[in-house]
């Protein structure tokens, strides 16, 4: 996007703000991983522990100072996700012993839209700690419960709520959907 996607404003606020409002209505307890001094307008701010290691790096800073067992992570650029289906994902997470609860379309799991349970974070240390900041590598070690494609239908959601908009042509076409 080039530039910071969380501030992208999308109609009429940040992204940011947004996410928030998905978060909060699944969870009392929403808080933002990042820089304290960009985002402390938004609401509470948990610093990076590894900056610069993308989104592992985030799910391991929120896990470690999180006082919950079950921890919803979610991405700022995901917009479109269905409140409803999110408080279905910690509803699954909550019937398994699995570390992790996480969409999967297709091949690809949906990190940055999941439930971690907050042991989960010594996993991503010892990764961080290597160097190695890919999530899915992860799950295949950790109890995964993968929820695809046709469960999140049958369970009445669209899997286009996933959309993410990483490009200024994603906005566009976002935007030009909503009008």
């Amino acid at each position: 996007m080039g530039c910071d996607k969380a501030l992208i404003e999308f109609r009429g606020q940040p992204l940011l703000r947004h996410a928030i409002s998905l978060a909060a209505a699944a969870t009392g307890d929403v808080r933002i991983v990042g820089d304290p001094i960009k985002y402390g307008n938004f609401g509470l701010v948990t610093p990076d522990v590894y900056p610069g290691h993308g989104p592992l790096g985030g799910i391991h800073s929120a896990l470690v100072s999180s006082k919950t067992d079950l921890n919803l992570i979610l991405a700022t650029d995901l917009p479109f996700l269905d409140p409803g289906f999110l408080r279905h994902l910690i509803t699954l997470s909550q019937a398994t012993n699995a570390l992790v609860t996480t969409p999967k379309l297709g091949h690809y799991f949906e990190p940055l839209c999941a439930i971690y349970r907050r042991k989960f974070a010594d996993i991503a240390e010892a990764a961080l700690s290597n160097g190695k900041n890919k999530i899915d590598a992860l799950f295949a070690p950790a109890s995964t419960r993968a929820v695809s494609e046709e469960e999140i239908v049958a369970a009445g959601f669209s899997t286009r709520m996933f959309r993410n908009l990483n490009t200024p042509d994603d906005l566009a076409q976002a935007v030009n959907e909503l009008a």
